[in-house]
């Protein structure tokens, strides 16, 4: 197994001393090659992925995603602020500096980070960006793997408080002076260090980690306020966190413990919480599932048959909308993302299709979804955006 963004890959066929998988190294070749001209044949159609998502219940009633807002970094999760702008956190730029520490083994490491290459953007009702911070670290995979960058996973708001969790710090990231963690961002774009996830999650291991891909930082991608605290999830070591804006941190789920690694994604909360989950790659059709998870930490499976899940929405009516990153494909790649509404009955019907590298989804005041666009791959810097989609109709 190796890891991108600490999510995994299965790799068979030697190549330069690592293991290689052609289909999935074709596809990062792809991005790398700024998402053009790189393409190949496929059986896997988007009728069978159709069908492995669940046969007859799957219908189709697309809307046409509308570009909302444009020159973002690597834009990951994102939520909407109690002034009616949407914040959108940024994987950003990168970084050009090495550590001495344990490193992830190639070829994703060695990483290469930076203190300040990490950006948080507030979107106005209008579209119009700005930025609010671009002070946070950053880091970037090794160049076998095209230095593809994660750096702020998510944002998240306690009363009028912006808060932010960080993916892309941490001396395995080649941050040496600032760790993974929760940091409270000030108006005036200064943060401040809550809670030092690096150094809790090193205090204490999983019942499962992955050897082949561990990130002694961990690479956190999702984070929500229930009921004034903060909720986030771990991908790479496999677990759900609870912590206060005062600091204190608390394990809620060891994932692995009981489900192995599946790489857990993305948390929502309707009365219990709930799940989403990225599996390992090659994308198999359908491996991705939905969980619901209790606050006295049970699991169970409630909802599967997706691919590569990196957004989880559900409405006032018990609708979930699940955000695939790439359906149809054994890689990440771009036009193959799409959102799978999935009713309580479990009837499944795709809402959006053709979305370019999707990372993060929020469902906004008025009830439409926001989309994060172009969320991970190579330069040009400024390519993502946010798209919106309008379900109200």
């Amino acid at each position: 197994m190796k890891k991108l963004f600490g999510f995994n890959f299965s790799f068979d066929g030697k190549k330069d001393g690592f293991i290689i998988k052609n289909s999935w190294y074709l596809g990062i070749t792809c991005m790398i090659l700024l998402f053009t001209s790189c393409q190949k044949e496929t059986t896997n159609s988007e009728e069978q992925t159709n069908a492995a998502l669940s046969n007859r219940s799957v219908t189709n009633r697309e809307v046409t995603p509308k570009v909302f807002a444009t020159g973002l970094i690597n834009p990951r999760g994102l939520k909407f602020g109690p002034d009616g702008n949407l914040y959108v956190a940024e994987g950003g730029t990168g970084g050009s500096h090495t550590t001495q520490c344990t490193q992830v083994i190639p070829p994703v490491g060695p990483y290469l980070g930076s203190e300040t290459g990490g950006r948080i953007s507030k979107i106005s009702p209008g579209g119009v960006r700005s930025t609010v911070t671009n002070s946070l670290p950053s880091s970037q995979t090794s160049a076998a793997l095209g230095n593809l960058v994660s750096g702020v996973a998510d944002v998240e708001f306690v009363g009028n408080t912006l808060y932010a969790i960080l993916a892309g710090a941490g001396c395995s990231h080649g941050v040496a002076s600032v760790p993974n963690g929760i940091v409270k961002v000030n108006e005036n774009g200064t943060w401040s260090m809550i809670a030092n996830l690096s150094a809790w999650q090193q205090a204490h291991p999983v019942a499962h980690p992955e050897p082949g891909d561990f990130e002694p930082d961990g690479t956190w991608y999702s984070m929500i306020n229930v009921r004034g605290d903060l909720y986030a999830i771990e991908p790479n070591h496999g677990e759900m966190v609870k912590v206060t804006i005062g600091g204190e941190i608390s394990r809620v789920i060891d994932i692995s413990a009981s489900q192995g690694h599946v790489v857990p994604t993305v948390v929502a909360y309707h009365g219990n919480f709930y799940v989403s989950n990225l599996n390992t790659f090659p994308i198999t059709g359908g491996a991705s599932s939905i969980y619901k998870i209790t606050p006295d930490g049970s699991i169970k499976v409630v909802a599967t048959g997706f691919n590569a899940v990196l957004g989880l929405v559900i409405d006032q009516q018990n609708r979930m909308y699940v955000l695939e990153n790439t359906a149809g494909q054994a890689g990440p790649t771009p036009g193959f993302g799409r959102i799978i509404r999935v009713d309580p009955s479990g009837v499944k019907t795709i809402i959006a299709s053709g979305l370019n590298l999707p990372g993060g989804m929020t469902m906004g005041p008025d009830g439409k979804l926001y989309v994060s666009n172009w969320s991970f791959g190579p330069p040009p810097i400024g390519l993502g955006e946010v798209v919106q989609i309008d379900i109200t109709n």
